[in-house]
Formats: C-alpha cells, structure tokens, sequence
C-alpha cells in the first residue's frame, strides 16, 4: 500500500514538472494575429476607430468584432495592409471615424501656456512634459498627432503642425494618392 502511495506520489510529481515545463518553454504570449495587425495599425492611440488604443482595435479585428477600415490615422495605405494580411477585400475608410490626415504633430505655444496639465493628462502616450502653473513642452519624437491634447487646452495654445519628411518619416504614397495628386 505505501509502495503504491509513492509511486503515485512520484508519477504525479513528474507530471506536474512535464506540465509545468511545457507551459514554459511552449507559452503563446497573445494572439499572433493581432500581433501582426498591431504592428500594421500607426500606434497613434488616438482613439478615433472607437477603441482605446491601436492595440484593442488590433484584437477586435482579429476576433472579427471590427472591420479593418476604422483608422484615419492608418489611411488606405494601413486598410490595404490590413486587408492583405487578413485575406479580405479592401474597404475604403469608413468616414463616420475621420477622415485620414497628413501625419501632424502637437505645438505648444509656450508664450500663452498657463500650466493647467490639461494636455498631459489627455495625451495618450505621455508627450507633453510639464508641471501645474508652469509653461509645457511637446516631445516631438513622442508624439503621433492624435490632436487629443488640443480640444482640452482653455487658452488654445496647441497648434497641430504637418510632420518634417526626413528618410526616417518618409513613406510610399498609395496609388489613390498619387492619382489625386495629379489631378
């Protein structure tokens, strides 16, 4: 009876170390699709595709609780990547979200900034450096336009401004682009 107990008891440790190990060594962090649709989406965490951020829309579209043309900020260009990715027919931007803009980035006059924090308490990736009663400042390398931090400003001290194009920024336009631009 106690040769029986042991060798349970030992079977059963054994197990639990197997089980525990390939948890481990074979652990799936998230879903790999919205891994991929994530690192497509623009990361602005603006908010205008009626999710908190880029990464909850990414996991509704791969539950398929979202269509792919929710994103301004992405523009046709991130729809027809959406759309590759996933297999599906291209949609143009649903414009109940926005509509898509050159990428801009947040300015603050700091003649006129009274220190309210209002700005850096609604911008969503903590770009705007300051204190209460003192002038802020945008980092502009942190910034991804979301104009979330305009419409709390009480003395409208913010300006959103087109992006610099260097190599690092510069992008292929989409074939709508340059259609347009030729017209």
């Amino acid at each position: 009876m106690l040769t029986a107990i042991l060798a349970l008891g030992i079977l059963a440790a054994l197990f639990g170390l197997l089980l525990g190990y390939t948890a481990i060594r074979f652990r799936v962090e998230g879903d790999p699709v919205a891994n991929q649709i994530n690192a497509i989406l623009p990361q602005t965490q603006c908010g205008q595709c009626g999710f908190a951020g880029c990464r909850p829309y990414a996991e509704a579209i791969a539950a398929g609780e979202a269509e792919i043309n929710q994103c301004p900020p992405g523009g046709e260009a991130g729809i027809r990547a959406l759309a590759d990715l996933l297999g599906r027919d291209f949609k143009p931007l649903n414009e109940e979200h926005g509509e898509h803009k050159e990428k801009m980035i947040a300015v603050i006059d700091e003649q006129v900034c009274i220190g309210c924090t209002l700005c850096i308490q609604a911008c969503p990736v903590d770009a705007i450096l300051g204190a209460a009663k003192h002038m802020h400042t945008v980092i502009e390398a942190e910034c991804t336009g979301c104009e979330l931090c305009v419409p709390p400003c009480p003395v409208d001290c913010i300006d959103m401004v087109p992006l610099h194009q260097d190599v690092s920024t510069w992008k292929w336009p989409s074939p709508d682009e340059v259609a347009t631009a030729r017209k």
